[in-house]
């Protein structure tokens, strides 16, 4: 497992920053991930927020790209379905020859109305649409379709799927699942056999809600603003369009030591040696490739990021492997 960083560039304007500034500095951060040896930072896509949520992570991605050298750049995620098939499979392309290589793309069928009425496509469609332009773009790079085409042979694909239709989805195209979950995972491994794939092969990563600290109850008092902006306008956004009422505004400190499993559902902020016995727990037994952290919530302030980038990328990995060959030399004493 590595460890990485999702940057979704919020603004929100109680905190905001100049937007020039705001990109240049969160730019400086994806530098600092890369310098301290982190695994990769990741870019995530939505639409008409308030807080100016990042709406096109690959053009993101190639500015992080060319000022980086080792980690690995994804998309955590990006909706293919509300864009062309040719139109992904250049821009994607593009990154990968500017990075070197190192392109991650994670691909999602998303769940806001507005978005896919920005872009004129029916959201109903969203699943079947998703799965069809997946496939197009893995044709397109096969057969030479666009050019030029990407280093990567095959370029990783990750499915951002939380329900069992879109775990089955990624499954069928063969691609790996970009969400932890056991229950989840046996709908991922269904859909592999099912697609005649070697379920052996399957691979899982996933944003987790942890955020580190060397002292979690002073930093959580710092962050709560920010997270109570996060929490509530992913909860509100995600009935806009609908005849759903929109949900409450919620007290974030509900959430102080909650794990539910979703992203956006609950925040951890941990000592390294805490997050590392909570990611143990979440990741035993299933084929984990990337660990991806939120490097900073909706504008949170500077020094409470580059700590957490520093504990994640040099303190994290180090516990992880201590441990990792602490169980490994226990089973061989055992066996």
């Amino acid at each position: 497992m590595d460890v990485g960083f999702l940057f979704d560039l919020r603004n929100p304007a109680q905190w905001h920053r100049p937007w020039a500034d705001h990109y240049a500095r969160t730019l400086e951060f994806c530098e600092e991930a890369d310098q301290r040896g982190a695994g990769g930072i990741w870019f995530t896509e939505h639409h008409l927020f308030e807080d100016g949520y990042l709406p096109q992570p690959l053009t993101f991605a190639a500015a992080a790209a060319a000022r980086t050298h080792n980690v690995r750049i994804g998309t955590a995620v990006l909706l293919p379905a509300l864009r062309k098939p040719a139109q992904l499979a250049e821009e994607a392309a593009v990154v990968d020859l500017i990075s070197g290589g190192r392109l991650e793309l994670g691909l999602g069928a998303g769940y806001r109305v507005p978005e896919y009425d920005l872009f004129d496509v029916d959201i109903r469609d969203r699943y079947p649409a998703t799965e069809n332009n997946i496939r197009e773009i893995r044709r397109l790079w096969a057969e030479g379709g666009i050019t030029p085409g990407p280093i990567q042979d095959p370029l990783p694909i990750w499915g951002g799927f939380y329900g069992p239709r879109g775990a089955r989805i990624a499954g069928r195209l063969g691609i790996n699942l970009l969400h932890i979950s056991r229950d989840i995972f046996e709908h991922y491994r269904a859909g592999l056999i099912e697609g005649g794939h070697d379920p052996a092969a399957a691979q899982v990563s996933d944003l987790l809600p942890i955020m580190l600290a060397d002292d979690p109850d002073a930093a959580w008092s710092r962050v709560v603003p920010h997270l109570a902006h996060q929490m509530n306008t992913y909860r509100q956004s995600s009935v806009e369009g609908t005849d759903k009422p929109k949900p409450p505004l919620i007290v974030p400190e509900e959430f102080r030591h909650k794990t539910k499993d979703r992203p956006w559902g609950a925040l951890e902020i941990l000592t390294p040696e805490d997050a590392c016995a909570r990611v143990r727990k979440q990741t035993d037994g299933l084929p984990v490739k990337h660990l991806i952290f939120w490097a900073s919530i909706a504008g949170m302030p500077d020094d409470l990021v580059t700590r957490n980038i520093e504990l994640i990328s040099e303190h994290l990995p180090t516990l992880l492997g201590r441990e990792s060959t602490t169980m490994s030399s226990a089973g061989s004493e055992h066996g």
